[in-house]
């Protein structure tokens, strides 16, 4: 009975180690090919992290056998966002008041949250599209996917040409695989990053999986660890992303990691579902949109009237409580 629980404690150290490795890999990379620190986070890293789950996302609406399947797949499409928009960003939130070198900064410069807010905007316009898809059925609604995977494109353009600052090499950390050279090579850059990221996906399918064995023995019912617990479960690389980030003095990059991770979220899972599913949330899934749109209201407030600190990004955790509290009255 302690073997899923102690898998699962293992898991989650293997994805924090590896993510240690993936961020001082991926800003390396971003660096050897003149990509700006934001792009780097909302692009590159996001991108990254993002993958394996979208993989998961595709293997459960295009090969799964049945109906589960499928509807495991559109709700890890609502449940990605959910996640990010209200623990992800609450753990930045924690992890800034913790770090002592923080207590003298912002917890976003006004250059990055000039950008966040525009993320935000592109966010909303994009989710909301995918949610209303979601309640109205007609004839030629997986054509409409299409318009998500441009969505996405037209965005990673918009990031990867807007003006920035790049890190410089004596700001970076060494690079793990090689400590010793000042400037390492990129093909070392890459190699590490693409290693880390494998070890990210095979520990966040442990964890998942993991997840999926605890539930029950906790006296959880399989919907209710499918819609709470997975997508925290398939969100955590992010999550520790942000935390690493942050403890290094780079709260902006940890911010822009998971504002573009909410953009794949919105979009390629989105897409995937239009193509290979009926698209009609339930219930319980508009009730997790309708969380989603709250927070980052809230958070596009904030920023907007600079507002934002550690202490507000913190309070959005509970979000997710208020999401959990009303998940038993909608099943």
């Amino acid at each position: 009975m302690l073997v899923p629980f102690v898998l699962l404690l293992l898991s989650a150290a293997a994805i924090y180690v590896s993510c240690e490795y993936f961020v001082n890999g991926v800003e390396w990379v971003g660096h050897r090919f003149g990509i700006s620190q934001t792009a780097t986070g909302t692009v590159l890293a996001a991108f990254g992290t993002a993958l394996p789950e979208s993989v998961v996302t595709f293997v459960a609406v295009a090969l799964g056998h049945d109906s589960a399947h499928k509807e495991i797949g559109v709700g890890a499409a609502l449940g990605g966002p959910l996640v990010l928009a209200t623990i992800a960003y609450a753990v930045v939130g924690i992890a800034f008041m913790t770090v002592q070198h923080t207590q003298e900064r912002r917890v976003v410069s006004r250059p990055a949250a000039r950008r966040l807010l525009d993320d935000q905007r592109w966010f909303l316009a994009v989710f909301l599209c995918k949610v209303g898809l979601g309640v109205v059925a007609f004839a030629y609604k997986p054509w409409l996917g299409v318009l998500f995977l441009i969505a996405y494109g037209v965005y990673v353009w918009r990031e990867m040409t807007a003006s920035g600052e790049m890190a410089d090499a004596e700001e970076l950390e060494p690079l793990k695989l090689t400590p010793r050279a000042d400037n390492p090579r990129t093909v070392w850059a890459v190699a590490q990053t693409v290693g880390a990221l494998a070890a990210i996906f095979a520990a966040s399918q442990l964890f998942v999986r993991e997840i999926g064995e605890v539930g029950p023995l906790l006296g959880l019912p399989a919907q209710l660890v499918a819609l709470l617990l997975s997508p925290i479960a398939t969100e955590l690389p992010e999550t520790m992303n942000a935390v690493i980030w942050v403890r290094q003095g780079k709260s902006d990059l940890a911010l822009a990691n998971i504002s573009g991770a909410m953009m794949i979220q919105a979009t390629i899972p989105s897409a995937l579902g239009l193509f290979f599913t009926p698209w009609m949330l339930d219930r319980s899934l508009v009730w997790a949109a309708v969380v989603t749109v709250a927070s980052i209201v809230g958070l596009y407030w904030f920023l907007k009237h600079r507002h934002l600190s550690a202490r507000k990004l913190a309070v959005f955790g509970a979000l997710y409580i208020v999401f959990a509290a009303g998940l038993p009255f909608l099943m």
